[in-house]
């Protein structure tokens, strides 16, 4: 079977990533009809947050894009995976801005609603378009069960960064800016489990959720509801 040209996989991407741009776009669109409405910057966060999201992707598709041109520097594709791996959580994180909804300068309560889910929605798939892209880039190079094993490794700590946003409001750039403090938090539960209920719950629930929705989407993307037909099954 031919491989596609570099091309060729560029126009096979395109829909995708447009449609990720039509759908971000959108969400600021929602946002802006809220500012006109209410005078009120409320939830400028969220395009911030989306901003923050968008980070992994443009990671992951660097390394996508190092990885085609057969780039044999490791240490730029482990730096790429690196930046990738650290800002991940910021796209899943959006989910938890949904703690914000409420009455608010008159807005209706739905538009809100739309707004937030909107913005979490974005940021869930982003980052699961973001782990799909690496993941295809370590199982080309190091096999399936490798690939999976980072998939596993990064949800979990996805799940853990979203607890380290959320309830002691860390972000990712404290990684340079204040080392010490980000180390000693992440230490202080990893070394002593069950002194940190919280920690280990809210880990679990934000790890198991993004597991269970990311193989739904990997297996909604690999199903084909129309019928081959002979001919089409002989050429592929």
């Amino acid at each position: 079977m031919a491989i596609p040209s570099l091309s060729q996989q560029y126009r096979d991407k395109a829909p995708l990533l447009i449609a990720l741009v039509v759908s971000s776009v959108m969400s600021l669109v929602i946002f802006a009809g809220r500012v006109v409405y209410s005078e009120h910057w409320t939830y400028l966060f969220l395009a911030f947050n989306l901003f923050l999201a968008w980070l992994p992707l443009c990671c992951a598709l660097a390394l996508w894009y190092l990885d085609q041109r057969k780039v044999k520097s490791n240490l730029i594709l482990l730096a790429l995976f690196g930046g990738w791996l650290l800002f991940f959580p910021n796209a899943p994180y959006l989910v938890t801005d949904l703690i914000h909804l409420g009455p608010r300068h008159n807005v209706p309560l739905w538009y809100d609603m739309v707004l937030i889910f909107s913005f979490a929605w974005n940021g869930l798939i982003l980052g699961f378009t973001s782990l799909w892209i690496v993941q295809g880039v370590v199982h080309a190079r190091f096999g399936g069960v490798a690939s999976w094993l980072m998939v596993g490794f990064s949800l979990a700590a996805g799940g853990f960064g979203i607890y380290l946003g959320r309830f002691l409001r860390w972000n990712s750039w404290d990684l340079f800016t204040d080392p010490t403090g980000l180390a000693v938090d992440i230490l202080a539960p990893l070394l002593n489990p069950l002194g940190h209920p919280r920690t280990i719950v809210v880990t679990l629930l934000f790890s198991g959720f993004m597991t269970v929705a990311y193989i739904t989407i990997k297996l909604l993307g690999g199903v084909r509801w129309q019928a081959i037909e002979p001919g089409e099954r002989l050429s592929r």
